[in-house]
């Protein structure tokens, strides 16, 4: 295998990239930065109004278009019009993915089964999917949008907690699944960060200004995360499949 270039290996040129949870929060800004890292974007989630406002910011490409597709990863049926859609890709990012605090002892089948749904089982059909139609080319990268709380212990988020843990095992073992035809598999771990989802929560919880002292390099934002999948989408990490990266400045270090 001949050496890579170095600027190219770190683009993302040429490369059509489907992104589930693009709507809001980490996974529109991931589909953001790789539209100016040179990929087309597949841009999907529930909210069309969101996907089309997010398209125009994409910057245009000169010979494709950025496209979005709205899919409930809750809906089987949806899934595979999603996966007839798309095409060939070379990339899925799996940002998709719903939290909702409650203890164990509080939580119903339903808050559990319902982040399992959406965390684990619908990132699972539609990867299954994908590869099934061999919609995933050959040296390409499937990503998972984790969480430090698969790694840590976090009050009142079992369930979620449990969907993370559960995705990146399953992550590992689809890695071995797909390196056969060059396909990696990976996953993102962030700690928290500046998204609408943690303003809510500051609004609620009233600050988080303890919370955030445990973050040595304070919280991340979405561009942090996005930038590491750019990372793991390109060619620059061909030699990285079933692995999950960390992104919580040095929060889990200091623990």
């Amino acid at each position: 295998m001949s050496a890579l270039d170095f600027p190219a290996a770190f683009t993302l040129t040429g490369k059509t990239i489907l992104i589930t949870g693009a709507s809001s929060g980490i996974g529109s800004q991931i589909a953001r930065e790789c539209a100016r890292a040179g990929a087309c974007i597949i841009a999907s989630g529930r909210n069309e109004e969101r996907l089309s406002n997010l398209l125009h910011e994409l910057p245009e490409l000169p010979s494709s278009a950025h496209r979005a597709i709205v899919c409930d990863l809750g809906d089987a049926d949806q899934i595979g019009e999603l996966v007839r859609q798309a095409g060939k890709i070379q990339g899925v990012v799996h940002s998709a993915g719903v939290s909702m605090l409650a203890p164990l002892r509080m939580a119903s089948r339903r808050h559990i089964e319902d982040q399992l749904a959406v965390n684990v089982v619908g990132p699972m059909l539609l990867t299954g999917q994908l590869l099934a139609r061999n919609a995933i080319e050959s040296g390409g990268a499937i990503l998972f949008i984790s969480s430090i709380s698969a790694h840590i212990g976090v009050h009142g988020v079992s369930a979620y907690s449990a969907s993370k843990a559960a995705l990146e095992a399953m992550a590992r073992s689809l890695a071995m699944e797909t390196a056969k035809k060059k396909i990696r598999v990976n996953c993102l771990a962030p700690g928290l960060v500046e998204t609408p989802m943690l303003e809510a929560a500051r609004q609620t919880a009233g600050g988080l200004e303890e919370t955030q002292a445990r973050y040595p390099l304070g919280f991340g934002r979405p561009e942090d995360v996005a930038y590491a999948a750019i990372f793991l989408l390109s060619d620059a990490s061909r030699w990285i499949t079933g692995t999950t990266l960390i992104l919580d400045g040095g929060h889990t270090v200091g623990r």
